[in-house]
């Protein structure tokens, strides 16, 4: 291979299509950055319909594997078994995503001989029992990567399933294009909201995502404030139930799924981003990013053992209170969205940040710079 990589052929593995959250997202970002580089570049992903799916209009080579279900967030698709097993050798460097069971299992049973890369999204956090049966899959996968990718820091080194394995480890924090809101529409949301200090948080309405929590914050914040939640997912009818029960409507917002023009007006439109999730399951939070390229401060959370509170930097670009907790969660933001000079320092910091850290060339940069000595 040439110095840069650029005579390697890679096949990013894993997830789903139609891109549906954050790690195929990262997936197809890589996949169309490298292509764009002249680095020769495919995508495999499952697909429980792929004749509906259009991949051609992403512009790259994305293989889509038929799944006969979804269980437990994984597509099982033994059709990515035997595709993979006939093409993996056309290949130089596979780059798997993690946490993906069907995808492991199929590059396990390849035959693949070449390089593997295994990015480390997340620990399986919520699904034990799968994990059991899939622990020594997972074990087997670890000793065959050549290089394992972490998106933080802190995820690399807690996680327990990664002990011993530090000589193998490399950062690439994701990396995204800026937001670009439309002014039109943040005008049309100040003026919706007129006077009041917009906190917006953005994610799927799931536990782990501690919406509880936020709007529980709520109840300590002054009527100046109003907190938009963008998202839909199963708990929506028990947190609006949430909402009307504290007398919180004219506080707290669902939206419900939003487009991306209405999600990048709301980060366009808002005083701050509020990440309040709970768990490890929320291991980086591209959210927080999503709005740092806006200028816009972020209040997460110190959620132990994940990339969270790394993302975003304590004072430098906001500020991050203890997980489950109301109180903690509503002194953040006041704190934040009333002390003016505490404000322009983080907006400016959390621009800096994304700048520095969180583009999308950079990530394509460092994945380009591991190719290239592997």
């Amino acid at each position: 291979m040439d110095s840069n990589g650029t005579n390697l052929r890679i096949l990013q593995l894993g997830k789903f299509f139609p891109i549906a959250g954050g790690v195929e997202k990262v997936m197809l970002d890589l996949t169309e950055g490298l292509s764009a580089r002249n680095v020769a570049c495919d995508m495999m992903c499952a697909c429980l319909d792929p004749g509906t799916c259009e991949a051609s209009k992403t512009g790259v080579k994305i293989i889509l594997c038929k799944a006969i279900r979804k269980v437990a967030g994984t597509m099982i698709s033994p059709e990515m078994v035997f595709r993979l097993r006939k093409i993996c050798n056309s290949y130089d460097v596979i780059h798997v995503h993690h946490p993906d069971p069907m995808a492991c299992v199929a590059l396990l049973f390849s035959g693949f001989k070449g390089k593997i890369v295994l990015h480390w999204h997340s620990d399986i956090v919520k699904q034990k029992r799968l994990l059991t049966l899939y622990k020594p899959l997972q074990a087997a996968l670890i000793r065959k990567a050549s290089i394992i990718v972490g998106t933080s820091p802190a995820y690399l080194k807690y996680s327990p399933y990664l002990k011993g394995k530090e000589s193998k480890f490399a950062v690439v924090p994701i990396g995204i294009d800026p937001v670009e809101p439309d002014p039109r529409l943040v005008d049309s949301l100040l003026s919706e909201y007129e006077g009041r200090k917009i906190i917006f948080s953005l994610g799927r309405l799931v536990h782990y995502k501690g919406y509880d929590v936020l709007i529980d914050a709520a109840k300590s914040l002054d009527d100046s404030y109003v907190i938009l939640i963008g998202g839909d997912g199963p708990l929506r009818g028990e947190l609006q139930k949430r909402i009307d029960t504290a007398n919180l409507g004219g506080k707290v917002r669902l939206l419900g799924r939003l487009s991306d023009d209405m999600a990048h007006a709301c980060f366009g439109a808002c005083k701050l981003f509020c990440l309040s999730s709970v768990s490890k399951t929320e291991a980086f939070g591209i959210v927080q990013i999503e709005a740092m390229s806006c200028g816009k401060p972020v209040v997460a959370t110190r959620i132990p053992e994940s990339g969270v509170p790394w993302v975003n930097a304590e004072g430098i670009s906001g500020l991050n209170a203890e997980p489950h907790d109301p109180a903690d969660l509503a002194w953040c933001i006041s704190a934040l969205a009333e002390d003016e000079e505490s404000y322009v320092k983080c907006s400016r910091g959390a621009k800096a940040r994304y700048k520095e850290l969180f583009t999308k060339e950079k990530m394509i940069d460092a994945c380009m710079a591991i190719y290239s000595k592997l």
